[in-house]
């Protein structure tokens, strides 16, 4: 008999962007841990909407995003689940003196239960470039270097047939390449085996231009039922000829610096059928006619100045802009020799540039890319359009103020390259 559901553990679970792609692909959650107190929140609620779905009672959550207050976490919404389906989210940081507490959570939610596969990705700061440039020589001793280790216990201790772990190009670079080879070692010693490829979400489906290491493993010399051996997901690339403005943004109704609400329902202003990217990546679906956090941050004159400039410049010439050719009056910043590109439009006639967690402290990276600018209707991204640019489907909802959910989004692996893997994965188990 086929197993009907194969389940999984998300380590670093963040808002979820990787775990919805597994849920999609049809596996079943037994834990997220998660350290930060808004992405459990969010993974709560998504929780919640899941099981709901699956009992065909949408409704409920339907009626829990349109009366949702500002300030207000998703408790009315958990409070109509079975405590199960909250519980399954374990918000700790994973530590030497946490693990064995977490150990003994995920052994009571598995119950009898194996666990299939290890998902996760550790926190990367300490391996991005812009991470290890913006810390200097504190990124030495930051103790998120070492939390790979951590990943590899769960590994020892649940034996999955597959783990999947995710993160920066830095990885490769980072302290020398020790903490790569240290991964390798210890995953080799433990009896597994593990290969890695950069893959760019751009290339399957996602319209961002995103590359990150995807490393897979999988237990020495076994099979699946079919005699198989595992090897690395066959991860094609496919050619993406939608394009942000008019294939993502389109149907979002236009804002102007500092409109929106972070909890209100937004209607859309075109049919699905209008949108043919948005059904194929199934962002938008027939049953939510709106969708919520389509909001935009307020900005000060000089920024909405310099915005401005910014727009024109890349609609006009497809360059984005130098910081330190501004004109004077517009330059606050002391820093003119690196970030140069601090103020960055997205590109409206292909894939954005890299979504990242940096997004949360101010939206100059990502600016919008609004036909005919004005110093009245130029601004940043919304929530929503971040969330969009990470392929997250427009119900899900993150709990949380603007600057945790703009977090949660940049912190996020993009669902549909997540699915992309997931289904690979389930094919050869």
């Amino acid at each position: 008999m086929t197993k009907k559901k194969y389940t999984f553990i998300d380590l670093f679970a963040g808002a979820g962007g990787l775990s919805e792609g597994f849920v999609r692909a049809g596996f079943s959650p037994i834990a997220h841990v998660e350290m930060d107190k808004y992405a459990c929140d969010t993974l709560r609620t998504r929780s919640s909407y899941h099981y709901l779905s699956a009992i065909n009672k949408l409704e409920i959550y339907k009626k829990y995003l349109i009366e949702k207050k500002e300030g207000e976490n998703g408790q009315k919404l958990w409070d109509q689940v079975p405590p199960h389906v909250t519980d399954s989210v374990i918000q700790d940081s994973i530590s030497s003196s946490t693990i064995e507490t977490i150990f003994q959570r995920i052994d009571l939610l598995k119950g009898e239960d194996n666990v299939d596969l290890i998902i996760g990705g550790p926190p990367c700061q300490a391996y991005s470039i812009v991470g290890r440039s913006r810390m200097g020589k504190t990124v030495e001793s930051d103790p998120r270097n070492e939390l790979y280790k951590f990943y590899v216990q769960f590994i020892k201790r649940y034996n999955p047939q597959m783990f999947v772990f995710e993160n920066v190009l830095g990885l490769f670079s980072a302290k020398k390449g020790k903490p790569l080879s240290n991964l390798k070692e210890l995953i080799d010693e433990i009896g597994y085996e593990m290969q890695m490829q950069v893959q760019n979400a751009s290339e399957h489906g996602v319209l961002q231009k995103r590359q990150r290491v995807i490393i897979v493993g999988w237990r020495k010399n076994s099979v699946n039922s079919k005699g198989k051996k595992y090897s690395y997901p066959n991860l094609k690339g496919e050619n993406n000829n939608y394009s942000v403005m008019k294939d993502l943004f389109s149907d979002l109704p236009t804002r102007k610096a500092g409109e929106g609400c972070l909890t209100k329902a937004v209607s859309y202003t075109k049919s699905l059928d209008e949108m043919a990217y948005l059904k194929k990546s199934s962002i938008r679906n027939d049953f939510f006619d709106f969708t919520t956090q389509h909001i935009a941050r307020p900005h000060n004159l000089n920024d909405r100045e310099i915005y401005c400039l910014a727009i024109k410049q890349f609609l006009e010439k497809g360059k984005q802009l130098d910081y330190s050719k501004l004109p004077a009056h517009l330059q606050t910043h002391n820093n003119k020799k690196s970030f140069l590109d601090r103020y960055s439009v997205v590109n409206p006639n292909g894939c954005s540039h890299t979504v990242v967690a940096h997004i949360s402290k101010d939206g100059h990276y990502y600016i919008y890319p609004t036909p005919n600018p004005t110093i009245e209707n130029v601004r940043s991204i919304t929530v929503r359009e971040a969330a969009r640019l990470q392929s997250f489907p427009d119900d899900y909802y993150f709990e949380g103020s603007r600057g945790a959910a703009f977090k949660q989004i940049g912190n996020a692996v993009p669902v549909l390259l997540a699915y992309k893997i997931a289904q690979e994965i389930k094919k050869q188990l």
